[in-house]
């Protein structure tokens, strides 16, 4: 059974269009193999093999796109609230020790850029954050140790 994907409708959208790339090199990897194959003996052809090598690699992709596709399920941004943290709601939190305070949205793995504040909800912070409401103290277990983080705020 595969995992369920939550995305954005953009994020979806460029799920897809990067499937389509992916589905418009197979000709091209098609063809470097017939090449790589007319050139004669294959025990001893490294063009061939690493042509037969880099299909294999966008079948791989191909098929986890496909995958994630078929599994993806858009969240409905206009059914959002702010009463707790929840998939697409902005988080500001506070490191209780450090008091650094920083905010992440929370958004699918494919979606997930930690540059850009979108912290996957799959991660140990996100899955401690799913549901808390805003003032809750939330401890996270993370392979460093445990952390504990104060919701100062939730936004759409």
């Amino acid at each position: 059974m595969s995992q369920i994907h939550y995305l954005t409708q953009k994020g979806l959208d460029d799920l897809k269009a990067e499937l389509d790339a992916l589905l418009a090199q197979r000709p091209v990897i098609s063809r470097a193999i017939a090449e790589a194959r007319d050139k004669g003996d294959l025990s001893e052809n490294a063009e061939y093999d690493a042509a037969r090598e880099a299909q294999g690699m966008l079948e791989l992709k191909i098929t986890k796109l496909q995958d994630q596709i078929a599994n993806a399920r858009v969240i409905d941004e206009s059914r959002l609230n702010t009463d707790s943290v929840q998939m697409l709601t902005k988080v500001k939190i506070k490191n209780v020790k450090t008091g650094a305070v920083v905010e992440y949205q929370l958004v699918g793995e494919s979606e997930a850029n930690f540059k850009e504040g979108k912290l996957a909800a799959a991660t140990p912070i996100g899955k401690a954050l799913m549901g808390r409401k805003k003032g809750e103290v939330v401890n996270v277990t993370v392979p460093s140790g445990v952390l504990q983080f104060e919701i100062l705020d939730i936004t759409l």
